[in-house]
């Protein structure tokens, strides 16, 4: 063989070898990059967990202690709680999530002065909204009565609502100051005020039941204090020097473009009330069997868990929301398409984890709210459904975080509408009362024909998105928010 024939020989028996150097050092990079996305998406989602988690705990150890009263009472908490206060959450967390795209976005464009504005706009829309609904706080007992809950339920939970109003109120100041603080990544004050607020309410609900024995008003009115708490927190850190940037104080901006910010505020609250009112349609429609009380406590234990899991998918909706809208701010389409990978993928594996949890002790977790034995046996047959619904909220949440980041809010809300209303209840309806199937058919249709066809839609956008696109779309509606100030003379 010549030299020249043993040089080439030589070398193609290298190239392989060269190729794979550089897939392992794209497996590297690719490794990296994961990595590091993953750092700054538990930063945010991490303290947002825990914050929610915190949050819906206060709730769930008012049924627990709820229970201890009476089943009765359990029921009317129940109802009252996620049925009431649910759908108001929903449309107070809805008008307030425009604020986390303006907020993200400006924040990723380094806009600082504006978060400050939008926050106090935010504040004037949502002190209107609250408002607007206290007639569902105060005309609870006939509202469930019409849709065929128990009268004695119906009764109790008008009383549990009205002692509600409190916290009610308290949302319209609360959720603009924390995604006012989430959208510049001030996590460790969020964290630590919830946990604060976790141990209040806790030492409360035990004082007034265990120790004084106060009865059910007394739980709920004290329960108002624990959100108090967070909002004297979160507003005190604002105000007091922990975001020098962000506020310069109380402005008259803040009610111009009031109308502009009340629209897209409008499409967030229709995009995350019908998702979040979907599950107390689901209670709602079950108080309507027979034998109807235990059905209703068996499902409230299941949404209970399923809600409490359901804070970590909510976790990284915050956090992909902010990366996304932090990242299209700064034009950077093709990372913040990164971050929305990354949190999905992260999201399923975590929602794993607690479906096996719930598949191994579907048997006894429901004796942490109730020892009644009909209830257990019913919340047992109701594990594989509560099992499917953890794993379908792994995804859905996230890629709304996305939809929330990007401003797509008009479009979701059209699509839930659609999924949810127009397939999933017909569909739970016909599986629930028509074929029989009860609180099981009723879960199942709402599931299978809302949340699952909604997810493929979702993720057949985001994959279809033009990332680049978004991101110069971006720059152009933060220009038009920015000039929300008429020019003084």
């Amino acid at each position: 063989m010549s030299k020249m024939e043993a040089s080439s020989a030589l070398g193609e028996a290298k190239l392989p070898l060269l190729g794979n150097n550089i897939d392992e050092h794209e497996r590297v990079a690719l490794v990296k990059r994961v990595w590091n996305e993953s750092k700054k998406l538990w930063h945010i989602a991490g303290p947002s967990i825990f914050n929610r988690v915190s949050n819906y705990t206060m709730l769930v150890m008012t049924q627990i202690f709820a229970g201890r009263i009476g089943d009765a009472e359990l029921a009317a908490t129940a109802i009252a709680i996620n049925v009431i206060l649910g759908l108001d959450f929903g449309i107070m967390l809805g008008m307030s999530s425009a604020l986390e795209t303006l907020c993200g976005q400006a924040f990723g464009a380094k806009q600082y002065n504006m978060l400050g504005i939008y926050m106090q706009r935010s504040w004037v829309v949502l002190f209107i909204t609250g408002f607007l609904v206290l007639p569902m706080f105060i005309f609870t007992t006939p509202i469930l009565m019409f849709f065929g809950q128990p009268s004695e339920i119906a009764e109790l939970a008008g009383v549990v609502t009205m002692w509600l109003i409190p916290s009610h109120l308290t949302y319209a100041f609360y959720l603009p100051l924390h995604f006012f603080l989430q959208s510049q990544l001030k996590n460790r004050v969020i964290g630590y005020v919830s946990f604060v607020a976790l141990l209040v309410h806790t030492f409360l609900c035990w004082l007034v039941v265990i120790k004084l024995k106060l009865g059910l008003a007394a739980l709920i009115g004290f329960g108002n204090v624990a959100w108090l708490v967070l909002v004297c927190g979160y507003f005190g850190y604002a105000v007091l020097g922990g975001c020098p940037l962000t506020w310069t104080g109380f402005s008259m901006e803040a009610f111009f473009g009031l109308w502009e910010f009340a629209k897209l505020s409008a499409a967030s609250g229709v995009m995350l009330c019908l998702e979040v009112w979907y599950d107390k349609i689901l209670m709602l429609m079950t108080g309507n069997l027979h034998n109807a009380r235990t059905f209703v406590e068996a499902l409230t234990i299941c949404l209970s868990i399923n809600v409490w899991e359901l804070m970590f998918p909510l976790g990284f909706l915050a956090a992909t929301g902010v990366r996304v809208a932090n990242e299209l701010g700064a034009g950077n389409g093709k990372a913040a398409k990164f971050a929305s990978s990354v949190a999905v993928g992260t999201s399923i594996t975590i929602s794993v984890f607690f479906w096996m949890l719930v598949m191994i002790f579907r048997s006894q977790f429901g004796y942490i709210f109730t020892s009644n034995e009909l209830v257990i046996e019913e919340v047992n047959k109701l594990s594989p459904l509560l099992g499917f619904t953890i794993l379908l909220n792994s995804v859905q949440p996230v890629l709304s975080g996305v939809a929330i980041g990007s401003g797509w809010q008009r479009f979701v809300a059209c699509v839930d509408l659609g999924c949810y209303y127009l397939i999933g209840l017909p569909l739970g309806y016909l599986m629930g009362f028509v074929f029989n199937y009860g609180v099981e058919g009723i879960w199942a249709g709402l599931i299978c024909g809302g949340p699952a066809i909604q997810t493929l839609i979702l993720a057949w956008v985001t994959i279809r998105c033009d990332w680049e696109g978004e991101a110069e779309r971006t720059k152009k509606h933060l220009s038009k928010w920015g000039a929300a100030k008429p020019e003084l003379k």
